[in-house]
């Protein structure tokens, strides 16, 4: 067993998802899936449940991903350790963000290396989920997203080109902010997209919505349908907007994605020292967010 099964089946774990695993630990799908199946003999048990549609890890399976966060955790502590003995690391940080920050993270990036050149930073673009665990393994030095890990609102990086709808009289219709548990009562249904590379994130987004497993799938006509008739609530593609904008007794529904204030969450494990070229990057990444009118 090496360190690298280890990482990959982290990743699967924390994103439930082959495809995205796989980009995130640089190897192929079917290199993953050997890669797990490989895990699963030597541990003799069944660790994940496969469907053409999500991933899902056993009883056995979560009991390994915690054993594999916990080995992980001490394994890039110990280097870290190490490295900071030696004094490796002192030239270089290392800034994980989402695609929300990109507005932010290069450009604060830039401007402190033309300050000092003698810093190299390393940027990693990730899911905030993926960030999150890479920041407690150590494996980052600051954590940029628009959304804080703890915080249960929908805007998980639900793409621009989806939006999410229901009655006008539903009862999330008018509420300012959607969390997970608010979306939990009521069934998603899907309108199906011409564009496969859409379908996909549907599904992905699904996933993010904690609906992954029970989606329904169906014409855009027979998801408004379904809306019109139930208290449920739909996901589609921004091409159908201007079909649902005809209808006026549906209303899109609000998210942190949709608000004009958004806020960005910025957190490191390191002890930040006065003055240093950690606190001083800090520091030009939230000026950087306030300047553009974003709270950090």
């Amino acid at each position: 067993m090496r360190f690298e099964q280890l990482k990959q089946f982290l990743a699967l774990g924390s994103l439930r998802h082959f495809r995205q695993a796989a980009e995130q630990t640089n190897i192929s799908t079917s290199a993953l899936t050997r890669s797990i199946q490989t895990l699963e003999q030597e541990v003799g048990h069944q660790l994940v449940k496969r469907s053409t549609r999500s991933v899902i890890l056993t009883e056995q399976g979560e009991v390994f991903l915690h054993f594999c966060r916990r080995t992980l955790d001490e394994y890039s502590q110990v280097i870290q350790r190490l490295d900071h003995s030696q004094g490796k690391r002192d030239n270089l940080l290392v800034v994980g963000y989402t695609n929300s920050a990109s507005t932010i993270v290069p450009v604060s990036c830039g401007q402190f290396m033309a300050r000092h050149p003698e810093i190299k930073i390393e940027m990693q673009l990730q899911e905030s989920d993926a960030l999150y665990s890479m920041l407690k393994r150590g494996e980052i030095d600051i954590y940029v997203s628009e959304e804080d890990q703890d915080n249960n609102t929908i805007d998980l990086h639900l793409p621009d080109q989806l939006l999410l709808f229901a009655r006008q009289d539903h009862p999330l219709a008018n509420q300012e902010c959607i969390t997970l548990d608010d979306l939990a009562p009521y069934p998603l249904f899907g309108c199906f997209s011409q564009s496969l590379h859409v379908q996909s994130m549907i599904a992905e987004a699904a996933q993010l919505l904690n609906k992954g497993d029970d989606i329904r799938l169906g014409s855009l006509s027979e998801i408004i349908s379904c809306v019109n008739n139930n208290r449920n609530i739909a996901i589609a593609a921004i091409e159908h907007a201007k079909t649902l904008s005809a209808h006026p007794e549906l209303i899109q529904l609000r998210s942190n994605s949709n608000s004009t204030a958004a806020r960005f969450v910025v957190k490191t494990q390191q002890t930040s020292q006065p003055h240093s070229h950690l606190d001083e990057l800090l520091t030009v990444i939230t000026q950087t967010a306030n300047a553009l009118g974003l709270e950090a």
